[in-house]
């Protein structure tokens, strides 16, 4: 009697597992065809914010069981890029900075590694205030309050954003070896940068 009822409870876990493992998969195979809109969304060279906000949307809204496909990326776009596009444009200005530094330090001038260094970390910094913004967007946010609230977070929560920098050296490694690979991955950066953003909003 007992093995016939762990035989049943077995059977009944069965259905479950599988379905969550088509569940997960399926999470996985929108995570990279995201990342694909995400590029594509990205051409405009100051987009990117947008699309990266577009594209955790579509990804909260895929988590959450909720309809939406590239109809509703697309429509998120259009409302991020009414200020992203700002966002974009500093944050090619912080990227120049940056390489200004990088040419102090090969240049050999004086404090040039220490300006250096320091213009590496408040790049990286930047990067993963900005993703942890755009994880969070919504229709009519402000980019402003989105950026100085996803600072914050961004020293006061560092090992959420360590995970977001290693979604960024992914990434990286992944153009670095293989061009092409970084184009889907880039949806698995957002969906770091979300469960980031969920994982703080619990605790």
């Amino acid at each position: 009697m007992a093995q016939a009822r762990a035989k049943v409870r077995a059977e009944a876990r069965a259905p479950r597992g599988e379905s969550v493992l088509a569940e997960r998969f399926a999470l996985f195979a929108e995570c990279l065809l995201t990342g694909v809109w995400i590029a594509v969304a990205s051409v405009g060279v100051v987009t990117y914010p947008a699309a990266f906000a577009a594209g955790a949307r579509h990804l909260r809204r895929r988590a959450g069981h909720r309809a939406g496909g590239m109809r509703e990326f697309a429509a998120d776009f259009r409302s991020a890029v009414r200020g992203g596009w700002l966002v974009g444009l500093a944050g090619w200005a912080a990227v120049a900075v940056a390489w200004v530094d990088v040419q102090a330090v090969r240049a050999g001038l004086p404090g040039g590694p220490l300006v250096g260094a320091v213009g590496l970390l408040a790049l990286i910094g930047l990067g993963v205030a900005g993703l942890r913004a755009a994880a969070v967007w919504t229709p009519g946010a402000a980019w402003r309050s989105l950026l100085a609230d996803a600072g914050r977070r961004t020293v006061l929560d560092p090992a959420g954003s360590f995970l977001v920098v290693g979604g960024l050296v992914v990434v990286t490694c992944s153009a670095w070896f293989v061009a092409p690979l970084a184009v889907p991955v880039l949806g698995a950066v957002a969906a770091a940068a979300v469960a980031v953003e969920e994982r703080h909003r619990r605790r």
